[in-house]
């Protein structure tokens, strides 16, 4: 079993914690079938570029830059962002101290939303963990002052602060789909030619509808279930989809 990367460091008042569904995704992509997969689909020299969307804590992105060998059998690009800036730091602290002294290149994680900092068609794999909760989205009027830091906030401004910040890591608005629809929006020009993207879901999100969409969508694409939460009941059963292009190479 590969180690889960150190967030001793992360202040989870902002900062999403690490849980059922971080997990998830840890045991998907490092799963003998998943690397299987990944070690046939990137047989070139070129390194592949990793990017995590929303990173968080960072736990997703450092377990795969520092256990890159194994996963992909090979060294690793890896990029992050996140709308938290504080989940910028953090993450970037979870990456470089997972990889120590390791030569995994790892560029910076970009305080962004969505993929809005990714350049089109240079992203080789993409992993998105959403705010997949079918809860209201937060007021994003309010982030450039929330997104700062700012000593002189009470105590009941900061409250709010650290609450506003939590949201963006859970709150999906209408059926949880509401910033996963913008990020699938953007997958087929963000996708290198042989780009990957794994993207979790949750039974009201109606993985299967989506699936059915994104194999719909312009130039040929698949989409397949490679992981979940097993035999758990209701809304909140997770799973794993891998989208590709049918003509990647």
């Amino acid at each position: 079993m590969l180690p889960t990367p150190d967030t001793s460091h992360v202040d989870y008042d902002q900062i999403y914690e690490p849980a059922e569904d971080s997990y998830l995704l840890l045991d998907t992509l490092s799963s003998p079938s998943e690397t299987a997969f990944l070690h046939s689909h990137f047989r070139s020299n070129h390194a592949p570029l990793v990017v995590e969307v929303g990173t968080g804590s960072g736990v997703v992105l450092a377990f795969l830059a520092a256990n890159s060998s194994a996963i992909f059998n090979r060294f690793i690009c890896t990029l992050g962002t996140d709308l938290n800036r504080r989940a910028c730091i953090a993450a970037s602290k979870t990456v470089q101290k997972a990889c120590d002294n390791k030569a995994a290149p790892f560029l910076t994680v970009a305080n962004a939303d969505l993929t809005s900092a990714l350049k089109d068609r240079e992203v080789d794999v993409l992993v998105f963990n959403p705010p997949y909760v079918p809860a209201e989205l937060p007021d994003l009027s309010l982030h450039a002052r929330y997104n700062t830091a700012d000593a002189t906030m009470s105590s009941s401004e900061a409250f709010d602060r650290d609450s506003h910040l939590l949201a963006l890591s859970y709150a999906g608005g209408v059926d949880g789909m509401e910033v996963t629809e913008r990020l699938l929006d953007d997958v087929p020009r963000v996708l290198s030619q042989r780009g990957v993207a794994y993207v979790l879901f949750c039974a009201q999100n109606k993985p299967e509808e989506i699936k059915s969409r994104i194999r719909q969508w312009p130039g040929g694409w698949e989409a397949e279930t490679v992981g979940s939460s097993g035999k758990k009941a209701g809304w909140e059963k997770l799973c794993i989809v891998r989208i590709t292009r049918t003509t990647a190479n």
